[in-house]
């Protein structure tokens, strides 16, 4: 569960959007650290077609769909996203790798 603005938003809701564009492979909502709202949503997704694959289009498909507390602050884009050995989304390695990644640029 994502606790965002005082509301508590289920990433499940947020992935069955994204997959409704018909674009997204893979995706993974997070609620990462966020001194202002509490947790900001990031979406992750791995695209059908890497090349010329637009993420404003998943936004702008979310917008219309969700309320917007539930609209991701960012989405990040990824040639695929990792699984664990039985074949689900490994949730804590997207999270684990993000977080890395941005304490590399923060630097």
């Amino acid at each position: 569960m994502i606790k965002t603005s005082g509301y508590r938003v289920s990433p499940q809701e947020i992935e069955e959007v994204a997959y409704e564009t018909g674009v997204v492979h893979d995706a993974v909502a997070l609620g990462l650290e966020d001194e202002a709202v509490g947790q900001r949503i990031v979406l992750v997704v791995a695209p059908f077609e890497p090349i010329g694959f637009d993420p404003a289009v998943v936004t702008a498909h979310l917008r219309q769909v969700l309320p917007g507390y539930m609209v991701p602050a960012e989405v990040v884009v990824r040639p695929d996203l990792p699984r664990s050995p039985n074949g689900k989304l490994d949730r804590k390695l997207v999270r684990d790798e993000l977080t890395s990644s941005r304490q590399l640029q923060d630097r």
